[in-house]
């Protein structure tokens, strides 16, 4: 008998008006896609946008309609060229070798342009190309579309034309030429011979002229000592991999010191090496006040202030150069250093001494310990041309202008305005010129007050050409076509010199000399050639007299305030950069500020304090910094630093600019004002000021607390001596009540893996020295959102990858394990473990990075309700965003707090102005990674965009895969070697290689989750 009863799917089928119903019925989509509403209307087109579904708001709708609007995004209409450019094809990258160097940073770059667009920046990898990008190079693809740039030429601060701007600079050359008056052009560090070239025939053209090289962070001591000696003003360019003893005496040469650019030789010598059981890796001793990336790399940091470094620096000349110069040094501080001087000297040629010290003499005995070593990584082959400001010229210009003796001014690629730490005597100065003109990428505080603002190009919009390093030709080459009406200040300046053409031309005219034996075309494709190098012929200079006098140098009254760069802002160039403020710090953590470091024992005394309040969020104190001539920088925030050497303050340059910056970007201090006579270390006085700041950290605690599981580590000595099984060892459980390895207890029956390409990523803890440029690289490859400072309070940052850092609570981990091991009963486990919860006044520190581990036996695939996130047979788990629907499950079950929730729409949201929210700053997201939607959860895809497009390349050219080919963005910006990527199946492949070495171990094994991420356990020197 049939049934006569009536199912129905949801109450709104029982109302028989219902429009839901009938459109659900009658058609297979529920509205009429407005084809020629879109294609017929421009405006439509390029405005049009849907909203993001609500999944469990329609729980009255069928389970059609649901699933229909589950499937709602971001919808852009889209339309095909109507004639297309030969040289683009849709959904195809192009790839550019460039260089770029802006007075500050400096890299041999792959620029990535997908249908004109660059939206990435890689290393190039040709021979010769040795400089990498750092994080902020990284970054820099975003600065072009920077929505506040200066987007044309502005006299008297009205829009003008360059033919304008041509005119009234030739008419104030003739003018000062006719009234005797000096002609300036002021410029940072160019380290390029055709705007040196060009600059030379304009002092020619104009003997009233004169050339002064300004850098906002000074290296003009260093500059001096090295011409003294070898009679040319240039830098070392050492090469950390030839030593097996390195010594820094306050130079963070993993940082930002002299350019940087070094981890990658550095990596190289830190990595063990060598038969098996007799395997090196070098000894890296470090002398500094601030706690820094080379001071967390070091194997033995000792922390003092500059002043008692320098009395070290002298005591090491004395015992590694045989003489005898009286140096004030306590009795630890000097037992401590004899010991480090006399490896030093025992390592004769493999040893190497570099310091940060800004005095010249300082720098004179550098040269003469490493010249008495013969040390193999001190050259002077291929010097380093960057940073040749010169303090006294800079100051001699300042006296000029103040005097009405500057007539013209022309400055170029400097703001002193901001960063000059007498910028009011720079700006009285100012105005006794009669007409100055500031080459900007922004109408910052410089050319907000000259005459002529004009607006230059983003180096991803120029030509140019760049040598970093004597006997090497880089070249700079446009991967878009100025977005703004920009000249470059050689096209002006070929100009005032009355040539004829383009600067292409000239520039191209002027290689040819230079690239001999090469073509334009082919340096132009390579993006560098490497010629002759020469070297430079030694000299001498009175070391004796040098180490005199600096043992002679007094020690800072009251505090000794030490000046530094952060790694994020660097000089400040990039203030404007949302990734950069959002880059934690990788020290201390922190992003979106910039804050003065006390060491544990002067916040104390201070009663200066950090602590973390009810929402999770870090706050801190402020305090007043007083310069011995009475100038005051108030309500600056105060992080209590481990490893600060007591006595000492540090406090990052690069913050608290506000011209030409949108409010969110206008935080911390401006550090250049306390930066007097270019010196990075002053006498301060330090104060508690009233109220409390709110920091972003990211990371709330601070050790391991004995936790060696996580980061595994040991001693050279035990590793070669001592099987894997005591300085690896495997963790155990119970099965059948009997202990077994944890990797052979299985939850979940496994699947045969071997069969076409399975992804692995290896890390190196040795090799990683926390330098974060595969951070930023992972925000570009993957449009990762920025979220601001107080989402990220609320712990909402978004960072796909995460590099966690430690500190140790004794002097060492093996201190804390020792510590550990040794508690007995409960009430000493809850003592100890809260104690142990305080780093040390000098800790050792371990950096990790941490993305999705990509489990083979994944916790949260289990748990989600929807399969939203799932494995695949290539080791990488997926994301399905249209699928999710936010519950949150898979971060719940994740012990690796790797996934991210999106609280709001990130994307075209007013309350995140940020590039993301207007439309030149979206010009820079990758079309190959969706832009995620609120209310879904987003982490680490193992770059999954990429290994496809390799898989696919490899697939149409009918050729099999090559090692080293697949790349995630992380393992191609990582300059040191430390993470690797690629095929475990392919035998030999080096990640497969790296997987079979004893050193390896996966991130809490216990677990039994069999993660596709790697680690190598962490050798010491010690």
């Amino acid at each position: 008998m049939s049934s006569n009863k009536k199912y129905w799917k949801s109450v709104e089928e029982l109302d028989g008006n219902s429009s839901i119903v009938e459109a659900l019925r009658n058609n297979e989509f529920v509205e009429e896609i407005p084809t020629d509403e879109f294609l017929g209307n421009g405006g439509a087109l390029s405005s049009t946008a849907t909203t993001r579904r609500d999944f469990l708001k329609y729980v009255g709708f069928t389970t059609a309609a649901a699933t229909l609007a589950a499937c709602e995004g971001p919808v852009h209409m889209s339309i095909p060229y109507v004639v297309q450019p030969e040289q683009i094809i849709p959904g195809i990258a192009d790839y550019y070798a460039t260089t770029v160097f802006d007075g500050f940073d400096f890299a041999n770059l792959l620029v990535k342009t997908r249908e004109g667009r660059p939206i990435k920046v890689d290393n190039n990898t040709m021979v010769g190309a040795k400089f990498a990008a750092n994080a902020r190079i990284h970054a820099s693809v975003l600065s072009l579309y920077d929505s506040m740039r200066l987007k044309e030429p502005k006299i008297a601060g009205k829009t003008a034309t360059w033919v304008d701007v041509d005119s009234k600079l030739k008419s104030s050359l003739a003018d000062a030429k006719a009234k005797g008056g000096q002609v300036v052009l002021l410029t940072n560090t160019l380290a390029s011979p055709s705007t040196e070239k060009l600059i030379a025939e304009f002092l020619d053209k104009n003997p009233n002229a004169k050339h002064v090289i300004y850098d906002a962070v000074s290296e003009s001591e260093t500059l001096d000592a090295f011409e003294t000696v070898y009679g040319e003003r240039a830098l070392v360019d050492y090469d950390f991999s030839k030593a097996s003893v390195i010594v820094s005496v306050g130079a963070d040469f993993l940082g930002d010191w002299q350019g940087g650019n070094y981890g990658s030789s550095y990596a190289k010598g830190r990595i063990p090496q060598g038969p098996k059981g007799n395997q090196k890796i070098s000894r890296h001793f470090q002398l500094e006040s601030n706690m820094t990336l080379s001071g967390a790399a070091a194997d033995k940091r000792v922390a003092m202030s500059t002043a008692n470094q320098k009395q070290a620096l002298v005591l090491i000349y004395n015992l590694v150069a045989g003489a005898s110069i009286p140096v004030t040094l306590d009795a630890k501080l000097k037992a401590e250093v004899s010991k480090i001087a006399q490896e030093l000297g025992k390592s004769g040629s493999k040893g190497v001494l570099v310091s940060g010290i800004q005095d010249k003499n300082a720098q004179l005995l550098v040269l003469a310990i490493n010249q008495v070593l013969n040390s193999e990584s001190f050259t002077t082959v291929g010097t380093r041309q960057i940073r040749k400001g010169s303090n006294q010229k800079v100051a001699q210009l300042i006296i000029d202008m103040k005097a009405g003796s500057v007539h013209t001014l022309i400055m170029s690629g400097v703001n002193p305005v901001y960063s000059l730490p007498n910028s009011k005597d720079f700006v009285d100065g100012l105005k006794k010129v009669s007409l100055s003109a500031s080459f900007s990428l922004k109408e910052d505080e410089t050319a907000s007050i000259t005459t002529i603002a004009a607006a230059a190009p983003h180096y991803l919009e120029s030509w140019g050409d760049v040598s970093i390093t004597k006997g090497t030709y880089s070249l700079t080459q446009p991967t878009i076509r100025p977005l703004f009406d920009t000249k470059q200040f050689q096209e002006v300046l070929l100009s005032l010199n009355g040539i004829a053409g383009t600067y292409y031309n000239y520039l191209k005219a002027n290689s040819a000399s230079i690239i001999s034996g090469s073509t334009w075309n082919q340096v132009l494709h390579d993006g560098i050639f490497v010629g002759t190098i020469p070297t430079t012929a030694g000299g001498t200079a009175d070391y004796s007299g040098a180490a005199t006098a600096l043992a002679q140098s007094k020690g800072a009254q009251g505090f000794e305030l030490v000046l530094y760069t952060k790694t994020g802002l660097g000089d400040g160039q990039q203030a404007n950069n949302p990734w950069l403020q959002e880059f934690p710090d990788p020290i201390t953590r922190v992003s979106w500020d910039n804050y003065v470091t006390v060491s544990g024992a002067d916040a104390k005394e201070l009663e200066l304090s950090n602590e973390i309040v009810a929402n999770g969020g870090l706050n801190g104190s402020y305090a007043t910094i007083k310069t011995a001539d009475g100038f005051t920088l108030e309500n600056v925030p105060v992080i209590v630093q481990p490893g600060q050497a007591v006595g000492t303050v540090g406090l990052a340059f690069g913050y608290g600019k506000k011209a030409a910056l949108k409010e969110e970007m206008q935080v911390g201090v401006n550090a250049y004002s306390l930066y007097k006579g270019f010196s990075n270390v002053q006498s301060v006085t330090l104060t508690k000021a009233g109220g409390e700041h709110e920091f972003a950290c990211v990371q709330g605690q601070k050790t391991l607390m004995g936790r060696g599981d996580i980061i595994k580590e040991t001693t050279l000595e035990i590793f070669n001596t001592k099987d894997a099984e005591f300085w690896n060892e495997q963790p155990m459980v119970s099965l059948d009540h009997k202990e077994v390895q944890a990797t052979t207890v299985d939850l979940w029956a496994s699947f045969d893996r071997s069969v076409g390409h399975h992804f692995n990523l290896s890390i190196d803890l040795n090799a990683c020295t926390g330098c974060g440029s595969c951070v930023i690289a992972c925000h570009a490859e993957n449009n990762v959102p920025v979220v601001g400072k107080s989402e990220v309070r609320r712990s909402r940052d978004m960072h796909w990858l995460r590099i966690d850092r430690y500190y140790s609570s004794e002097e060492t981990f093996a201190g804390d394990n020792e510590r550990k091991e040794n508690i007995s009963g409960l009430s000493s486990s809850l003592s100890t473990f809260n104690e142990m919860e305080s780093a040390s006044d000098n800790p050792q520190v371990a950096f990790q990075p941490v993305m999705c581990q990509h489990c083979n036996h994944a916790p949260c695939e289990t748990v989600c309700p929807v399969a939203a996130t799932s494995h695949s047979r290539q080791g990488q788990n997926h994301m399905a965003y249209n699928r999710c629907v936010g519950t949150r499950y898979c971060a719940n079950n994740c012990p690796y707090k790797v996934r991210r929730f999106n609280w709001f729409l990130y994307n075209k949201n007013s309350e995140f102005d940020f590039h993301m929210n207007d439309d030149l700053g979206r010009m820079v997201l990758n079309p190959d990674v969706s832009v995620r939607s609120r209310g879904v959860m987003e982490k680490c895809s193992m770059c999954i965009q990429k290994t496809q497009a390799t898989i696919l390349a490899a697939k149409n050219e009918g050729r099999a895969i090559v090692d080293g080919e697949f790349q995630t963005a992380c393992s191609s910006a990582c300059t040191t070697g430390a993470m690797v990527f690629g095929d475990i199946n392919d035998k030999e492949s080096q990640v497969a290689k790296l997987v079979a070495d004893e050193r390896m171990y996966h991130l809490l094994e216990h677990v039994g989750t069999k993660p596709n991420v790697i680690y190598h356990v962490k050798v010491r020197n010690t």
